[in-house]
């Protein structure tokens, strides 16, 4: 198997340094009661193309890509050596009141690869921030100010998608609907509009992907009549919602989003935190709709999976909607690392790759890879749905492959598939009962064999 080891010091090594970490540590979305016996804790010493090396010599294929950062494999040099050379001459500075050449080139150069729409004028500025989330945030904020400045007191709502997910700080906690993380904050949250998801998986009997698209964009233009003047945005994730199971949509969604954000004064935000930067066979997911966001959300695969920063792009209309003689009606959000020269070194090396590798045509092939190997799987008897767009592959695991007998969450199929994959050397961390694969876009034709076999095995463990 990829992670076996058989030298006792070294297994001994990693014993330990699990033990040195549970003694200190608080791991993100984690029942930290389950460490160490019910949920393995991996020891990662280092990281190579699209192997995590475990402090016991082991090998586990990263096949969520680091929670979906990783674009070009672990370690990946030539932007290990921006990161380098930029750390030698700037490693941070202020952004407020001052500038350096890594955020504006990385601006300029984000601008020019932005999602473009006939009739509508490009994409023109671009605000910095630390993560996902708080990109979220800045999107949301900038929406909602925009209409006030404009005396527009009445939109203060939020239209989001039922099984969204934008985050976990409060704003974006308030506009994402899964159950799991927002129940417990709901009393902190501000108020949100679900529109009912295009989740092509929720599609009627003998209905079309396309099909359901068209009748959910259409309960979305119920919803926005019944609540005309009030709402600032709308809030989706294009193509696939990510954490929400990685469900997928017809692009035919954002068309007719865009179309009635339109009519109704409201303006589109496309979170692209996820599937942007290649994953779905565009540079970003908006563009199989020939759609282009009034605010577009990017993180995660931005800098390659190698340091943390987000970008909100938008219109030239909403930024003149901030300059004023008061600094009330300014733009005040900020974070202390805004616009890092560390980060936007990475990023810049990134985009480099895309150029120089042709990326996208690669990832076509591997994705066409990827739906070979995914093939057998989807006669497997307990799957109900296999799905995919570009390099995101996910499998819906069910009683008996029947959509409308899901496991008993008690079963924890998912998790049972987690502990046998993981004792194989590949790394799948379940959405529920769904397993999915988003690797790195270095992954190999043996690797992919390697994904297709362990995760076969680990389901049959999992239900026998």
């Amino acid at each position: 198997m990829a992670n076996e080891t058989h030298d006792p010091s070294m297994i001994a090594d990693a014993e330990r340094w699990r033990a040195r970490d549970l003694a200190v540590l608080w791991h993100p979305c984690t029942q930290m009661r389950e460490h160490p016996d019910v949920l393995p804790l991996l020891p990662v010493a280092r990281g190579d193309g699209a192997w995590l090396i475990g402090q016991d010599g082991s090998r586990t294929l990263d096949a969520v890509s680091s929670w979906w950062t990783n674009l070009f494999g672990h370690a990946e040099p030539r932007i290990a050596d921006a990161i380098a050379r930029q750390a030698r001459t700037l490693e941070q500075v202020i952004l407020a009141g001052c500038s350096h050449e890594p955020a504006v080139e990385l601006a300029e150069r984000l601008l020019a690869i932005a999602p473009r729409q006939a009739g509508r004028v490009p994409l023109a500025k671009v605000f910095y921030a630390d993560n996902g989330s708080a990109g979220v945030e800045v999107a949301l904020k900038m929406a909602f100010h925009w209409h006030l400045n404009r005396g527009e007191t009445r939109r203060t709502k939020f239209v989001a998608l039922e099984n969204g997910y934008h985050g976990e700080t409060l704003g974006a906690l308030a506009v994402g609907d899964i159950p799991l993380y927002r129940r417990t904050y709901a009393p902190l949250l501000a108020e949100a509009l679900f529109a009912p998801s295009p989740d092509a998986y929720l599609a009627r009997d003998g209905q079309s992907a396309a099909g359901h698209a068209e009748d959910a964009a259409d309960a979305l233009a119920r919803l926005l009549d019944d609540h005309v003047g009030e709402v600032c945005a709308v809030i989706l994730e294009p193509r696939v919602q990510c954490a929400g199971g990685m469900r997928m949509h017809d692009p035919a969604y954002l068309r007719r989003a865009r179309e009635l954000c339109d009519v109704h004064g409201a303006f589109l935000i496309a979170d692209e935190i996820a599937v942007g930067f290649g994953r779905t066979g565009t540079m970003f997911a908006s563009e199989q709709s020939g759609v282009m966001p009034d605010l577009l959300c990017l993180s995660k695969g931005l800098t390659g999976g190698f340091l943390p920063l987000a970008a909100v792009l938008t219109t030239q209309e909403i930024y003149d909607g901030f300059l004023d003689d008061s600094r009330e009606r300014a733009f005040l959000h900020s974070h202390s690392y805004t616009g890092n020269p560390l980060a936007c070194a990475a990023a810049l090396a990134s985009l480099r790759i895309f150029e120089t590798d042709d990326v996208l045509a690669r990832n076509r092939a591997i994705a066409a890879k990827m739906a070979g190997q995914a093939t057998p799987l989807r006669e497997h008897p307990h799957v109900a749905d296999a799905r995919q767009a570009g390099m995101i592959a996910a499998f819906e695991l069910t009683r008996n492959g029947d959509k409308r007998t899901p496991f008993d969450r008690a079963e924890r199929i998912g998790l049972r598939a987690y502990r046998a994959a993981l004792r194989r050397g590949v790394l799948l961390r379940p959405l529920g009962d769904i397993l999915y694969w988003m690797p790195p876009y270095c992954i190999d034709d043996e690797q992919l064999a390697l994904l297709a076999r362990v995760t076969r095995e680990a389901i049959d463990e999992a239900t026998a």
